[in-house]
């Protein structure tokens, strides 16, 4: 045994351990429903990048590891394409056989869609493409009678007692198994929480009960809270998107990766006005979370997985539409969050394998092997006149989204305001009852809303069996075989007119009351299907004026007798980029997703036009889109950068403390106790404490976080010996000669962040909220001369703001 020497016994250095030379775990880490901080995310993978480039210097073992840590990012965007991209093309071949399935069945093989089982058929001619022995409605396969009021009324019955059935298994596993699985995944989540109130005088305490939960999440996190039942506090947690930093434990994990594929297909094949291309984002950043974990690069680093989760979100767009370039720009203009720099590259290797999944299995000899979601091909360009009622299309655009964003923000307030709420199991049923009812006597709306917008899109060639393509022929006129001019309509056209009018009021009513319900439902298919129908109404009428008055001054210098001039799916085209520009404010990205899921590469210019016309209207009427209106529903504390702050404020006017407020819980660098630490967590609930000198000089030293504190002080007294409540704290780098008979000190410099973000009590609020924006701070110290005079958070920021703005600053708080 040897004994220490006198110094070593001076000032306890023989039992010194500063344990934090050795990480423990979760150190670094945050809690649940708490922000992360960006700067100190990118500042700890600077310096683990730091050690691993000096480290590959040593031996070949440690380059070979420095080279896969480089290569990570690529591996891990391949893996997310090749994931979310099957599960797509999965999801693809699960809807079209379900929505099939609800009118009849493959007697060849009862897992063949309608058009699978007929492509098998030697029977099935190309005029009749969609007729064939092998497959029998339910009527015809059950009494034997295809036709008659009989059997209509039989599969009248049978496809809404399918869609009912599909809508309530949907409903029923995001309920019990993953209630972040519903929505669209882009602008929030809901997650039910009981907490149990024994009696009714308690719903007094309950806001205050959960103002102090929420106090905990800081700024990321709206409580709503409904008793059920007799003692059930139901409480909804809001949440934007995690994208934005926030830590929502379970929202991107596999068992919501499962349900939300699963009850996907469901709730499309109910046949609901929704989409199943925005979930795909959903689907692709739980992917993306997936293989974060097998590597420690992205696991231990949450601002290194959100780069990951961004990409992720691009890769969703991209395999939802077939549009890589778009998905990119779309990351970049809704969720404005950095991206990998492969991203853009490895896009372009998610190039829809869905849809090549969807082809190898059973591709039709007549169908094009363009792997985008909407194909089309115009054999007329578009001309300068057109741009009239391609403008006309982006006001129409404009006003939907304003209507639909209005009404759907009422009916969901409602919702959350009534006993509606309670009942969401209901609430579906309700809704995808009355949606049968009225979808299955009109064909545009019993089909899926995909195969709707597809024959909507497509111009009527010489091959084309669609009643919209119903035109009266000249057997007289002589033209080019791939040049069809405008023809006078036939019945069929006009049939499908009112048809599709019909279509339209319904789609515009009912898309309203679905978004929002607890399912996994998209907004983007059903809004381009109200632009689709909308579009080529109006193209429909163009043409035929364009025909019948060629000799008015409008189409004289552009539309001759026997000439092709106006191509009336083009109009559908650009009216379903103008309703859904409307509803999202997307421009760029928006225009881009549309020509490469159509492949018209040339009408950009009209699909722009009606995209920036749809914006300025919808804009007219108030800023936010469909998502921003949401945040606003739900009290959601989110700083966009889209807001302007002009306000002539300085940071002295929103720093706390104020004026006849406690003073500032800090820390000192070297006479505070361990107990002084733990009854200082105890009593607060701040995320952090800055560190001065002394509580004379405030002089500021640092910034500690309180999860890191928390843990640092319980790993020590487990691990080591002789830390009492007693034992001094250090955020020095060394610790000063004590008697031997002091308790042991605990040193805790490595969990202190030496460079917090400052400002001067000076600085205008219109830089610090810039700086919080750009940087995405969870809080910065104000201080003069060095001299700490107060702290500013996100939600600080965001009280002031709605202050200037004469709003009620605890209303973007809690509801």
């Amino acid at each position: 045994v040897s004994a220490a020497t006198p110094a070593e016994e001076m000032n306890g250095a023989g039992n010194l351990m500063d344990f934090l030379d050795e990480p423990f775990p979760d150190v670094g880490t945050y809690e649940d429903f708490h922000t992360i901080d960006w700067l100190r995310e990118k500042s700890r993978d600077t310096d683990r990048h730091r050690k691993i480039t000096s480290k590959s210097k040593e031996s070949i073992w440690e380059l070979i590891k420095s080279l896969l840590d480089a290569w990570s990012g690529w591996v891990v965007m391949l893996l997310i394409g090749l994931l979310s991209g099957t599960l797509a093309g999965v999801i693809d071949l699960a809807v079209d056989w379900m929505t099939d399935l609800k009118e009849g069945v493959c007697l060849s093989a009862f897992w063949y869609s309608h058009e699978q089982c007929c492509w098998t058929s030697n029977e099935t001619t190309f005029d009749d493409r969609d007729k064939c022995p092998q497959w029998q409605k339910w009527a015809e396969l059950m009494t034997g009678h295809a036709e008659g009021a009989g059997a209509y009324l039989l599969n009248y019955f049978l496809y809404i007692l399918w869609a009912l059935l599909f809508s309530f298994l949907a409903v029923s596993l995001v309920r019990v198994f993953a209630p972040y699985a519903c929505g669209s995944g882009i602008p929030e989540v809901m997650l039910p929480l009981n907490i149990q109130v024994h009696s009714r005088p308690a719903l007094k305490a309950a806001p205050y009960m959960i103002e102090r939960i929420a106090h905990t999440a800081r700024a990321g996190v709206v409580f709503h809270f409904l008793l059920v039942g007799r003692n059930n506090l139901l409480v909804f947690v809001q949440i934007k998107t995690i994208l934005s930093g926030f830590i929502i434990r379970g929202y991107l994990g596999k068992w919501t990766l499962l349900i939300k594929t699963v009850t996907l297909v469901l709730a499309v094949s109910s046949g609901l006005s929704l989409g199943k291309e925005g979930p795909l984002v959903h689907v692709a950043c739980c992917c993306g979370n997936l293989f974060c974990s097998l590597f420690s690069k992205y696991s231990k680093n949450e601002g290194k997985r959100r780069e990951v989760l961004s990409a992720a979100a691009a890769a969703g767009v991209s395999v939802a539409f077939g549009a890589p370039i778009g998905g990119v720009l779309f990351s970049l203009e809704e969720v404005r969050q950095l991206l990998l720099p492969s991203e853009d590259s490895v896009a372009f290797l998610l190039r829809r394998p869905s849809r090549r999944l969807h082809a190898a299995l059973h591709q039709p000899v007549w169908q094009h092997s363009r792997l985008v979601l909407f194909y089309v091909e115009y054999h007329t360009p578009w001309y300068m006149a057109e741009l009239v009622p391609f403008i006309l299309l982006g006001v129409f655009g404009g006003l939907w989204g304003t209507l639909f964003i209005r009404a759907n923000i009422a009916w969901c307030r409602r919702r959350k305001t009534t006993q509606l709420g309670k009942y969401p199991v209901l609430e579906v049923i309700a809704v995808t009852g009355i949606t049968a009812v009225l979808a299955f006597p009109n064909p545009y709306t019993r089909r899926s809303t995909s195969e709707l917008i597809s024959e909507l899109f497509n111009d009527c060639g010489a091959l084309e069996s669609s009643q919209l393509c119903d035109y009266i022929n000249n057997p007289n006129m002589s033209r080019p075989v791939d040049d069809i001019p405008d023809r006078p309509a036939g019945p069929g056209v006009y049939n499908a007119l009112w048809q599709l009018a019909l279509a339209l009021v319904f789609k515009i009513v009912i898309t309203i009351f679905t978004f929002g319900m607890k399912i996994p439902s998209g907004l983007f298919i059903p809004s381009m299907a109200v632009g689709a129908i909308a579009g080529r109404i109006v193209g429909i009428a163009v043409e035929q004026m364009a025909y019948h008055h060629h000799d008015w001054i409008i189409f004289k210098n552009w539309c001759r007798p026997g000439a092709d001039c106006v191509t009336p799916g083009l109009y559908a085209m650009v009216g379903a980029a103008a309703c859904l520009g409307g509803v999202t404010r997307m421009t760029v990205s928006l225009v881009v997703i549309m020509f490469e899921l159509t492949g018209g590469l040339e009408y950009i210019v009209p699909l722009m036009a009606a995209a920036v016309t749809s914006k300025w209207v919808a804009d007219a009427f108030g800023k936010e889109g469909i998502y921003e209106s949401h945040i606003q529903l739900n009290g959601y504390p989110y700083l966009d950068v889209r807001d302007e702050f002009t306000h002539r404020t300085l940071a002295t006017d929103v720093m706390r403390p104020r004026r006849n407020d406690p003073p500032l819980a800090v820390l000192t660098q070297d006479t505070t106790t361990v107990e002084d630490v733990e009854t200082l967590i105890k009593d607060t609930d701040y995320n952090g404490f800055p560190v001065v000198v002394s509580r004379e000089s405030e002089r500021l030293i640092g910034f500690v976080q309180r999860r890191d504190l928390t843990l640092a002080i319980k790993n020590a007294r487990q691990k080591q010996d002789g830390v009492v409540s007693s034992s001094v704290v250090y955020f020095t780098e060394d610790a000063p000669q004590l008697p031997a008979s002091n308790p042991q000190p605990l040193k805790l410099r490595r969990i202190l962040n030496l460079s917090p973000f400052t400002v001067t009590d000076h600085t205008p609020m219109e830089t610090v909220v810039d700086i919080f924006r750009k940087l995405g701070l969870r809080q910065c110290l104000v201080t003069r001369s060095g001299r700490l005079l107060g702290i500013i958070t996100k939600k600080d920021v965001l009280r002031h703001m709605a202050q200037m703005m004469n709003q009620d600053p605890e209303s973007i708080m809690f509801n």
